[in-house]
């Protein structure tokens, strides 16, 4: 039997310059995330307000999202990648401009939060490329060998990025300010292009520019829904999300329901990516190597009844571990689905799915963003998050009974 190695992929040097980047950009856009959720927040008052905007980036994400997998199938990957951290930097300029005294000064609350929409839609765009290339990237910086153990480090990397970013902003807020914070970010964004400039080039694999766009999007689409295994994984996590995500409701219970301030919000934030990070170090070292679909479905089950505590406790305590434990369920999730993806898809098309996944992943989070606004105008912030966490439940039990290729699936 060869001995696991956990430390395969970090010792490839291409590998470790692109976790490193992607680390500190999605450091960065954590923390973006993190803040615009507060300052909205702040500037209107409103719940619904919250949920806008993941609407406002969902809706070209999602939009665009097999368009982008097609262009990114036929071009230079690195190129394309590069292209789109460099216009988030530009996105968080003009947020900059937004915090500053002189625009507060002249332009009214309403005009500020509209504005930080338009923004949010254009990061939309950039999102429907970003996302997926990164993830076509990834699987061509090691051997095929190793890819598990790759995917492994790449969302521990992903997850420690969020930690930071989740937890670091509410520090920055109090210490910096909007405009500070914002700063920050930026730094990171130029800081992450850097090392991801040293990349090799990574060309297309093939020569999808003599198809049509629409039968080269229906080539991708086709091979997710034919792959059964895959297509359960990828729904499974759409809908569990869709209603069980709380994190969009966070700053009102952070600032209204356990009056906890800016840091205390970090926390809240940071706790289910540090109880990710913490499972994902653990399966570094001791993987997932039988029933991985079976204990899928157990953890997703797991998460929601999570949200249900996390929705009913009054104590700031209680709320931080029911999140943590959330956290510690999606982070095995997430690996078992990563992996997933990584080994059911060729490398010729992994543009377009990986965009198919990439379409489903926003979905659930910024859908389930505005869902959770939503929810909570209607029934009111805590019913609306214990709504959602039993809808995650009842999502894994028709799962459990329907999506039989996914229950048995083994790697």
């Amino acid at each position: 039997m060869t001995k696991h190695d956990a430390f395969a992929a970090p010792k490839v040097s291409e590998f470790r310059n692109f976790l490193l980047g992607r680390f500190l950009f999605i450091m960065g856009l954590r923390m973006l995330g993190t803040l615009v959720g507060w300052w909205v927040y702040e500037l209107t008052n409103e719940p619904f307000a919250i949920g806008l905007i993941g609407l406002s980036e969902v809706i070209p994400a999602v939009t665009l999202a097999l368009y982008a997998g097609h262009v990114i199938d036929i071009s230079e990957k690195r190129k394309l990648m590069l292209t789109g951290v460099a216009l988030y930097f530009g996105a968080v300029l003009m947020l900059i401009a937004l915090s500053t005294k002189i625009s507060i000064e002249m332009l009214s609350n309403h005009i500020i939060v509209f504005l930080i929409y338009i923004i949010i839609f254009f990061t939309g765009i950039l999102r429907s490329f970003t996302s997926p290339v990164f993830n076509a990237i990834m699987p061509t910086t090691v051997p095929k060998s190793i890819l598990q153990n790759a995917v492994t480090w790449n969302q521990g990397a992903w997850l420690s990025a969020s930690v930071l970013g989740h937890a670091g902003v509410g520090f920055l807020i109090v210490g910096l300010g909007n405009t500070g914070t914002l700063i920050v970010v930026a730094t990171l964004t130029v800081a992450g292009f850097c090392l991801l400039m040293n990349l090799p080039a990574k060309p297309s694999l093939n020569q999808l520019s003599e198809k049509k766009t629409l039968e080269s999007v229906k080539e991708g689409l086709d091979y997710v829904f034919k792959t059964k295994e895959l297509l359960g994984a990828l729904s499974l996590d759409l809908f569990a999300v869709l209603f069980g995500g709380a994190v969009a409701m966070i700053p009102v219970f952070a600032r209204d329901i356990l009056s906890v301030g800016a840091i205390g919000f970090g926390w809240l934030n940071a706790a289910a990516d540090i109880g990710s990070v913490v499972v994902i170090i653990s399966l570094t070292f001791f993987p997932i190597n039988t029933k991985q679909g079976k204990k899928l479905m157990y953890v997703i089950a797991g998460f929601g009844v999570s949200i249900i505590i996390f929705a009913l406790s009054k104590i700031f305590w209680i709320s931080f571990v029911a999140l943590l434990m959330s956290g510690i369920l999606d982070g095995i999730s997430m690996i078992i689905r990563g992996t997933i993806v990584q080994l059911k898809t060729p490398d010729n098309m992994r543009g377009r799915v990986l965009s198919v996944n990439s379409m489903f992943i926003n979905s659930s989070n910024e859908f389930g963003q505005f869902e959770s606004g939503v929810a909570a105008k209607m029934m009111g912030v805590i019913p609306s998050v214990v709504f959602g966490g039993c809808m995650t439940l009842l999502v894994v039990s028709i799962t459990w009974f329907r999506a039989k290729a996914l229950k048995d699936m083994e790697y």
